[in-house]
């Protein structure tokens, strides 16, 4: 092949390449509104930490039976996961920053009136009622509804973020609201969770923001500008047409099911039963609720690798490898529990954190696999199947606790309901499998 020069070419000076000043990256929008999220859910978590602290105390206080008082705890559990799908459509109406702001106010009511109830339906009504309206409107379907509009990458990693922030405000106002009970007893407690929910409205107001499009900002991870979609009427109706339709597919049943026993074992069981528990077998009040931080301390730890894992992982496995490993560990607890702390205990509290609700990152991703822009609605549904069965489980164990004078049969039940978890989660079809749907709202 013959190469030609010319003198031009040969004669020409070469110029020094000139390097393109660089721009200082900078921190996407998107990081800055999961942050505020994060703490906003840390701030609304008291109200999550105090109930196991409050069996013993008014059962002293107004004799009333632990029964009676697992019932406020069980309605609270249950609004707050029927809450969530509406809550979820409200906020595609009015916005996130506006309905969150009204849950906060609406937990630190209903937390600030108990300090004056004296009969047990002002407890199911304040606790009960006005904590588990707000508390449901400040559920895991907050969490979706921020991450599927402000991110397209990452979202299990922020999904794992967001869900451990409620571990987080249990780490930080576990041991003080126990010290506050052991100390005071329980009004001042109550109190602190009214005002540290308030806290939290002013950061929700000044610093949240709906969707990407209010600042002018891509997605994160997405290649195009997304326009923000108009306010969605018919909240409740869209709800409820979303359920109708994802009912009738075998997944949503599937994740709802093993949702359900998932909140049996965490919410229902553990936070609220354990400490009352850990007190029969003369463990102190203090020490039992220092475990459950320590728990909250590896839920943290356990949910953002679990975000991380689902994001190149099969959601399915590993939610079949959570369930049962959580099962097995709780066959082991009724030997476990004693008046002082042991090795094997530590065990198992380091290993319930890692596993409390590393299930949340995998069955979200399951959520919006299947179900697509009608994913957060889903989720909240079947995170109100997750409180259902949490809320059945804390009036249980305190009818069981009742009639047996202990919880080993609750252990042991909810051991075997966490096996069958992990069944229902590797049965789930893959979207592209034959009868896999994705219903759509129109």
């Amino acid at each position: 092949m013959l190469v030609v020069v010319t003198q031009t070419d040969v004669n020409q000076p070469v110029e020094p390449a000139v390097e393109a000043p660089r721009q200082r990256r900078r921190i996407h929008r998107a990081w800055f509104v999961a942050a505020v999220t994060f703490v906003t859910i840390i701030g609304a978590a008291a109200f999550r930490s105090l109930p196991g602290l409050l069996i013993d105390p008014l059962h002293a206080e107004f004799h009333w039976s632990r029964g009676t008082i697992g019932l406020a705890v069980s309605i609270n559990l249950a609004l707050y996961g029927l809450t969530a799908p509406f809550a979820a459509a409200l906020m595609d109406r009015f916005g996130i920053r506006r309905v969150v702001a009204v849950a906060l106010i609406v937990i630190a009511l209903g937390s600030g009136l108990t300090v004056w109830m004296e009969s047990a339906w002002q407890l199911l009504l304040c606790w009960g009622l006005l904590v588990g309206l707000g508390s449901g409107s400040m559920a895991l379907a907050f969490a979706a509804t921020v991450t599927n509009r402000w991110f397209t990458t990452r979202r299990g990693l922020v999904t794992g973020i967001l869900t451990a922030a409620s571990a987080s405000g249990q780490l930080i106002f576990l041991p003080v609201l126990s010290w506050m009970v052991d100390t005071y007893e329980w009004r001042p407690a109550a109190v602190t969770v009214a005002l540290a929910a308030l806290a939290v409205v002013p950061f929700v107001w000044l610093l949240l923001r709906d969707h990407p499009a209010d600042v002018g900002v891509k997605p994160y991870g997405s290649e195009e500008f997304v326009a923000k979609p108009p306010p969605a009427t018919g909240a409740a109706r869209r709800a409820v047409t979303v359920l109708l339709k994802a009912a009738r597919t075998g997944p949503f049943w599937l994740l709802a099911g093993s949702f359900a026993i998932c909140g049996a074992s965490t919410n229902g069981l553990i936070q609220t039963h354990f400490v009352p528990a850990a007190h029969d077998e003369h463990m102190p009040v203090r020490v039992a609720a220092s475990l459950l931080a320590v728990i909250g301390v590896f839920d943290v730890v356990g949910t953002i690798a679990s975000g991380w894992f689902t994001d190149r992982f099969d959601a399915r496995r590993l939610l079949a490898v959570y369930y049962a490993l959580r099962g097995i560990s709780l066959l082991f607890l009724p030997l476990l529990l004693h008046a002082t702390v042991h090795p094997p205990m530590i065990f198992f509290i380091v290993f319930y954190g890692l596993d409390w609700v590393a299930t949340v990152p995998p069955t979200l991703a399951l959520c919006r696999e299947q179900y697509g822009e009608d994913s957060a609605i889903v989720f909240g549904w079947v995170l109100a199947s997750h409180q259902v069965g949490a809320a059945l489980v804390a009036v249980i164990g305190g009818v069981v606790r009742d009639t047996f004078g202990s919880y080993d049969v609750m252990w042991i039940a909810s051991g075997a309901l966490c096996a069958a978890a992990a069944l229902m989660a590797l049965v789930i079809r893959r979207v592209g499998d034959e009868k896999a749907v994705r219903p759509a709202v129109t």
